[in-house]
């Protein structure tokens, strides 16, 4: 059960390591999702091989990597600098866990390894959540942790959401119909989890006083035949509407 005060430590280590130094606000705020993440890591089986997508510096899979009994870590980001500060963290972890990062866009399928334990995700921004989801079920790995971020244009349901939005009634005011489209790109990511083979639960990962981009897709692969059905006629019917 790991505390953010504890994340803080590792996170003070692993990328400033300088005395006399602190971590920013914004990254003191961070550990709580990064505490809250790494205890949901703790369901993974021991001797896991876990992979961060859209990492970052890799936050969560370098603290989970300190602090959890996984075999390896493969991390894939595309920003060079998130990715230099990652490399260089990693020399810092006092356990000999193995460390691929991978310089590349979540869509890049030579990027991903195959059938990896876990596939953690922490604000994949816009439609680079929905990339996630789609490599967790090619690559057919058994856990998904995924943090969506923002809900912009590169979001694939996110123009029939807002319609759909306008259909059902909402309010032709801005905010009001973000909102509702928002619930119904989430509504559409749960079902294609489910319809590919996942028990998807969707809760708060945090409170909304830490961030309001706090929902958690906690997925399983479990492959229930009556589950898929029910949830392909549900996505189905959700994109005819």
């Amino acid at each position: 059960m790991i505390t953010p005060a504890e994340v803080g430590t590792i996170l003070h280590r692993l990328f400033i390591a300088r005395e006399g130094t602190s971590l920013r606000k914004e990254d003191i705020q961070k550990t709580h999702e990064v505490a809250a993440l790494v205890r949901e890591l703790g369901r993974v089986k021991k001797g896991a091989h876990v992979v961060d997508a859209a990492a970052g510096k890799s936050s969560v899979g370098l603290v989970a990597a300190e602090v959890l009994p996984f075999a390896r870590l493969t991390v894939i980001e595309r920003a060079p600098d998130r990715i230099a500060a990652c490399r260089d963290a990693a020399t810092r972890l006092t356990r000999a866990v193995p460390v691929d990062v991978r310089a590349s866009d979540v869509d890049d399928d030579l990027a991903w390894p195959e059938t990896p334990d876990a596939i953690v995700a922490l604000h994949a921004c816009g439609g680079a959540s929905d990339r996630v989801i789609d490599q967790a079920v090619r690559v057919r790995t058994r856990w998904l942790f995924l943090v969506p971020c923002c809900y912009g244009a590169s979001v694939p349901f996110l123009d029939r959401a807002l319609a759909m939005a306008g259909e059902l009634g909402a309010p032709d005011v801005a905010t009001l119909r973000r909102r509702v489209a928002s619930s119904l790109v989430d509504v559409e990511r749960a079902l294609r989890l489910e319809a590919a083979g996942f028990e998807t639960e969707v809760n708060e990962l945090v409170g909304a006083t830490i961030t309001p981009h706090n929902l958690l897709f906690r997925a399983r692969r479990t492959q229930v035949p009556k589950r898929m059905e029910l949830a392909a006629t549900k996505l189905s019917a959700l994109r005819h509407v």
